[in-house]
């Protein structure tokens, strides 16, 4: 190893090892001071080498070269240290990473491995992209460690003070591998996702729970309520077990409407694939249905053609009814709204993107990193109000307008 350069490996066995226990990570003497340098002067050297090789071949007599470094101490939220800048002999490099004259830095580096990590690429994956772009070297282990710098971030997030109104939240979660003393096990993630009064979307809060419980349920819409959630007109949910119940205790105003996609779905496992199409057609009768009384007869309709060859369905759709039923208070814009799960099913997919290509994660913390920083992609696409926002806004303020004016 040449005289100067930071041994990574032996550095990532030292920290395993607890050696640099009372050290901090970040500021002036921080850990990964030295990564970040190492770092920035292989980008630099790279640099370099592509500026000198597009050199004009025309001016090959007078062929640039390399013309020794230049010193210059940089101030970075990891701390201070001395950045050695290669130069070229008629001073035409203009390197991008870090300018010339530029004599601080913000957290860039790390920012770049932490974006290459939210795209949803693999420690591995990144220790490669590093390896090809710039010939530097790092450990699975020491790339970890950056991507934990996200950690009081997302406590920040996850705690952050929400509006006093909702009109409309979904939520529904999402399922992970994590293995945990080396068995895998199954965890969910849940995702609640808000519309505010001005029509935009934000996630606002995820969820990390074992099962479906009353306990975790009480504890979701306690952190909402301390985060400053006043009041929800509409919570659009699954069936998830005991929610609706701690809804009506948390916002007993809100109205709890049962996903009628889900509804389907799950009447639809009951069913072979010969009556499929025909039961599908006539379920569909129900919610598409102006009134309730027409939906009610709807559903006693299907019930008495396919009742006696499929009962599991309709004692689903009659133990649900009420929640089913809400869908009928609202006019058409805010129907389309709220019939479904879909806002948050899309949701879920733009995370999925990231998220496909792990089998398992080693860690919960290692879930919360990554679909945090999927959701924060996912949140810069959402700028702007959802579509037909003008026409649900008037069905909101026709069905809600004590509680808006309130």
């Amino acid at each position: 190893m040449k005289k100067g350069t930071f041994d990574f490996e032996k550095f990532s066995k030292e920290v395993q090892e607890g050696l640099y226990s009372n050290k901090p990570l970040l500021g002036q003497g921080g850990l990964f001071t030295p990564l970040i340098k190492q770092f920035l002067e292989s980008a630099l050297e790279g640099e370099m080498e592509d500026h000198l090789k597009q050199e004009d071949p025309l001016t090959k007599g007078s062929r640039n070269r390399r013309n020794g470094k230049s010193r210059k101490q940089v101030q970075s939220a990891l701390g201070a240290f001395e950045l050695l800048s290669p130069r070229d002999r008629d001073g035409s490099f203009e390197p991008e990473i870090v300018a010339k004259r530029q004599v601080k830095i913000t957290s860039d580096i790390d920012h770049k491995i932490i974006g290459l990590y939210g795209l949803g690429m693999s420690y591995s994956d990144i220790k490669s992209h590093l390896k090809e772009m710039y010939d530097f070297d790092i450990s699975e282990g020491t790339i970890s460690s950056i991507t934990d710098q996200i950690l009081p971030t997302i406590k920040e997030w996850q705690n952050r003070p929400l509006e006093s109104i909702y009109p409309v939240i979904w939520l529904d979660a999402m399922f992970y591998k994590v293995r945990e003393d080396g068995v895998v096990k199954t965890k969910a993630v849940y995702s609640v996702l808000g519309v505010t009064l001005t029509g935009s979307k934000e996630v606002l809060g995820v969820y990390l729970g074992d099962s479906e419980s009353a306990s975790f349920w009480r504890g979701v819409l306690t952190n909402l309520q301390e985060r400053g959630i006043e009041d929800v007109f509409i919570a659009c949910i699954d069936n998830l077990r005991g929610f609706g119940d701690a809804i009506d205790d948390y916002f007993p105003k809100t109205e709890v409407q049962l996903c009628l996609v889900h509804q389907m779905r799950n009447s639809l496992k009951f069913v072979p694939d010969k009556d499929m199409r025909e039961v599908a057609k006539d379920l569909k009768l129900i919610y598409r249905a102006t009134t309730e009384s027409d939906g009610k007869q709807a559903l006693e309709d299907a019930e008495a053609k396919w009742g006696k060859k499929y009962p599991a369905i309709f004692k689903s759709w009659h133990n649900n009814w009420e929640r089913l039923a809400n869908i009928y208070k609202y006019g058409p814009a805010l129907k389309r709204l709220i019939y479904t799960t879909n806002p948050i099913e899309s949701y879920h997919r733009m995370i999925r993107k990231v998220t496909k290509t792990k089998g398992s994660f080693n860690s919960e913390k290692a879930i919360i990193k990554l679909v945090y920083l999927a959701v924060q992609n996912a949140q810069t696409k959402w700028d702007g109000q959802i579509f037909g926002w003008s026409s649900i806004q008037q069905d909101l303020h026709i069905i809600f307008k004590d509680r808006l004016n309130n």
